[in-house]
């Protein structure tokens, strides 16, 4: 039996200056520590619950053996999306030049604290509750992403769209 793995997730800001090498980085951390590291854009999300969603959704996807992705933190990154396709979720992902990030870490305890402290080298960090909030600032970007439209936001109400995004990860399985 697989012992229980934990997660973790640290925001901050990065500096990406080209993204190829940084991805090689993060593999090379991971590999070293047995830790799944995705990073994604906390600029996309909307808020904490989208992501502790999202992340649940994968790992049960994972742990039934009905995820798309081999690769946990691309499961990860698709949920997030609210994506089935995986090529489609990686719009969700870090990119080149200046990220909000948030970078989930999914392993065993003692292998979770070396890798989040290299990851506190690269990252300025910041709260991820200030990071992951939704506000108006992130509006235009998750309306896009997720697809959201005029028409569902005015039956919903604006202060809805978080929940709206919950719906999409929810139905990442059955769309498309």
């Amino acid at each position: 039996m697989e012992m229980q793995k934990e997660i973790q997730v640290i925001c901050g800001t990065v500096q990406i200056p080209a993204l190829r090498e940084f991805l090689k980085t993060m593999n090379v951390v991971s590999s070293a520590h047995g830790v799944t590291i995705q990073g994604l854009n906390a600029e996309l999300l909307a808020g904490e619950r989208h992501l502790h969603f999202a992340v649940g959704k994968a790992l049960r996807a994972v742990a039934a053996g009905t995820n798309v992705a081999k690769d946990p933190g691309v499961e990860i990154m698709r949920y997030a999306a609210g994506e089935r396709q995986i090529e489609k979720s990686f719009a969700i992902g870090l990119h080149e030049g200046k990220n909000r990030a948030a970078f989930v870490l999914l392993g065993k305890r003692e292998n979770l604290l070396s890798t989040f402290s290299e990851i506190q080298k690269i990252i300025d960090e910041k709260p991820c509750s200030e990071m992951l909030a939704y506000s108006d600032a992130k509006r235009e970007g998750v309306l896009a992403l997720f697809g959201i439209t005029d028409a569902e936001i005015e039956a919903a109400g604006e202060d809805k769209i978080p929940e709206l995004v919950l719906e999409r990860v929810a139905l990442a399985d059955l769309l498309k």
